[in-house]
């Protein structure tokens, strides 16, 4: 049990345990044979009865068992009474079982499958479990056993909340009962039922309850789950929303000729188009969604020709992704010189665009963006313009003024006329308000991590809701302190608390242009792959994750050396990225740089000074997918004869990243992995590379 620890054996308790040992292994080798040669007697399952009993956990023995029972019952003299028989010694079998151990598994899904054969009573089953939850009334098996008792009783979710208030009643700290009453309440808040409309009033009541097991014990962690989940249900949407697009509404862009793309006022997209003449349209969701097509999503203008064809963004082949894209093939579009288009994005208007969850997205958008002709291209002479790209602070200079940045980036949310119900958010405000005040008070009397975890995850709360109360961000310099305080305090969860840290900072950084423009840089002396860019430079901000990609769709150059990250998850989202800098930071594996695979028009990749190859094993390859899963397609011809002689196990995974881009700068050194093997490798698998590692290959 937890937090029990383990005393030594004195002399007999061993020699006992010795025997009990023996005699165990004794009926497993007889269990074993009769399982291979499928005896299903009465003596074999006698046996099994008394391994199972001694040996709850081992799940092989109740599959045996399983198998026994649909043999005895597809035998032609079943009878009901037979039948009934022989589930009733199954439920004896598992109850003797669950007192040896009542946290196994295996038994209490064998209980469950014996009572969904529909021959057995459930009467006796509460009374079971009243005996099982006081013997521990924290006990998740149990908890989870009752869902699945009263599903089959048709024992009402209100019968059912009332029963977990009277357990929280007699124990705060009952996390298993908190936990199924956030079940059972998410049940009839969905459904509207008698009492439980509107979703305000009920909300305020579990407010209440749960600030009875906060204020008592503060040091337990119970109450402060199910408060995290109360916060969840106030500010969440269940309906997905369109929160960002790129082209966002209202801008004006002008292609040089069909190759070169550029801002009104100032050159933003320089080259983007110049090897694929492919434009993008971004459209960012506030959660992941499916059935983006064309009969979803219309794209209107006189110079397209045909229907577009929309991708999801997602590492894994999946239909469901937050980020959706599609390309206009401006070189089919033959549009006219010094001419201006007019193109319109609808979605909403009809059914058909789902999230993940089962929500509709019932939200009509559109996006009007104005795309111009200006000249005709002209590639750049031979040579010309031809140099590797620099990161160093002495190449940049800050973008000094607001109005000359206007129409560079807009970090302005979608919204739609119909969005946000304003009773519904003023009354969420209102509500978080109230919390932060009762936990300020909290935090006057007691110094307690869990009250500074909640304080600023409220804080955050309100600064994400669009009402009166709330100002972008407003509070982010206070919810960053409080995170400072916990990787102090609590340094065990340090990785946790800057995490969240680093996350606030960007969306402090990112929510206005006033408050991102100080990031904003252009290179004094640009190259070929960053002429006339805005770099956006978050660099030495100890930043260990990035978000915030709904704000950032129109970077094409981004600066994040110097920082603590592991992880680019999300960075796909990107599209229009062709310069990145990554150095300094501790990636570990080409595992974590998967989603560069999916940045099309990525040119300068920069992640030197890392810990790639630093393991012999990567500790991530059984999170994420690799050639070796059947979600990947991998070139294993090609892939064998770039790798030659070299140690393929060494290559698989920088391969997989680095042949589906066409890389002309890449530097890598300050890696373990960096050796000349490994150089004349990239060389092969990137055909298109120009310099490597700070040197111009000839």
């Amino acid at each position: 049990m937890h937090g029990r620890p383990r005393k030594p054996l004195k002399q007999e308790d061993t020699s006992a345990l010795s025997a009990k040992t023996q005699n165990l292994r004794s009926l497993q080798s007889l269990f074993l044979t009769n399982h291979h040669n499928r005896i299903y007697t009465k003596e074999a399952l006698d046996l099994n009865a008394k391994l199972v009993e001694n040996n709850p956990e081992w799940h092989t023995a109740w599959n045996y068992r399983k198998l026994a029972v649909q043999h005895f019952l597809s035998t032609p003299d079943s009878n009901p009474d037979y039948v009934k028989s022989i589930l009733d010694e199954e439920l004896r079998v598992v109850e003797s079982a669950l007192r040896k151990n009542f946290k196994s598994y295996g038994a209490w899904h064998h209980r469950k499958w014996v009572l969904s054969k529909g021959h057995s009573s459930i009467d006796n089953e509460l009374r079971l479990l009243d005996a099982f939850q006081k013997a521990d009334p924290r006990n998740f098996h149990a908890w989870n056993y009752r869902r699945f008792v009263t599903a089959l009783m048709k024992r009402s979710d209100e019968d059912e909340l009332k029963y977990t208030e009277e357990v929280i009643g007699d124990n705060f700290s009952n996390y298993s009962a908190w936990h199924n009453r956030s079940i059972l309440l998410s049940n009839l808040l969905k459904r509207k039922a008698e009492g439980y409309f509107p979703e305000e009033d009920v909300l305020k009541e579990e407010y209440e309850l749960v600030h009875n097991a906060i204020f008592t014990d503060p040091d337990d962690q119970s109450g402060w789950f199910y408060h995290l989940w109360l916060i969840d249900q106030t500010v969440k949407i269940d309906a997905p929303l369109l929160v960002s697009s790129w082209p966002s509404h209202g801008s004006s862009l002008t292609l040089q000729g069909n190759k070169c793309l550029h801002g009104s006022g100032l050159s933003v997209l320089n080259c983007t188009l110049s090897d694929t003449g492919k434009f993008p349209i971004i459209l960012y969701f506030s959660q992941a969604v499916e059935g983006i097509n064309s009969s979803t999503v219309t794209v209107k203008s006189e110079v397209l020709t045909g229907d577009l064809v929309w991708k999801p963004l997602s590492k894994i082949n999946s239909n469901t992704a937050q980020v959706w894209v599609t390309y206009l093939n401006i070189g089919d579009m033959e549009p006219q010189l010094s001419e201006t288009y007019s193109l319109e994005i609808s979605l909403g208007h009809s059914k058909g665009i789902v999230s993940s969850s089962g929500y509709h997205y019932g939200h009509p958008t559109q996006i009007a963006f104005k795309l111009g002709i200006h000249a005709a291209y002209e590639e750049p002479a031979k040579g010309q313009g031809e140099k590797m790209t620099s990161w160093n602070d002495n190449d940049f200079q800050r973008i000094e003024h607001y109005q000359e940045s206007e129409s560079i980036f807009s970090t302005d949310q979608l919204t739609s006329e119909n969005d946000q119900n304003q009773t519904t958010s003023i009354w969420c405000a209102e509500a978080i308000v109230k919390e932060i005040i009762e936990f300020r008070e909290l935090l006057s009397e007691s110094d307690c991590k869990l009250g500074k975890l909640t304080l600023a995850r409220l804080l955050s709360a309100l600064d994400s809701l669009p009402s009166i109360y709330a100002k972008k961000m407003l509070h982010a310099g206070e919810v960053i302190e409080l995170y400072d305080d916990l990787i102090k305090l609590d340094p065990i969860h340090s990785l946790y608390y800057k995490d969240k840290r680093s996350l606030t900072l960007l969306h402090q950084i990112t929510s206005t242009r006033e408050t991102l423009l100080p990031y904003c840089h252009y290179y004094k002396d640009a190259t070929e792959s960053i002429a006339g860019h805005v770099c956006l430079r978050l660099q030495n901000l100890s930043l260990s994750r990035i978000g915030c990609f709904e704000n950032l769709l129109w970077v094409q150059t981004l600066d994040l050396s110097h920082n603590e990250l592991g992880s680019i998850e999300g960075l796909e989202a990107m599209q229009l990225l062709s310069c990145l800098n990554l150095s300094h930071n501790k990636f570990g594996s080409f595992t974590a740089l998967a989603p560069l695979r999916l940045l099309t028009s990525l040119k300068v990749l920069n992640i030197s000074c890392n810990k790639i190859g630093s393991h012999s094993i990567d500790t991530r390859r059984y999170l994420c997918s690799s050639p070796l899963t059947h979600t990947e397609k991998f070139a294993w011809d090609r892939f064998e004869t770039l790798v030659g002689s070299f140690n393929a196990t060494k290559f698989w995974e920088a391969f997989l990243i680095f042949d589906s881009l066409n890389l002309t700068e890449l530097d890598i050194k300050g890696n373990e992995v960096a050796d000349e093997n490994f150089r004349l490798f990239l060389v092969k698998v990137l055909p298109t590379l120009k310099w490597l590692d700070g040197g111009e290959l000839s």
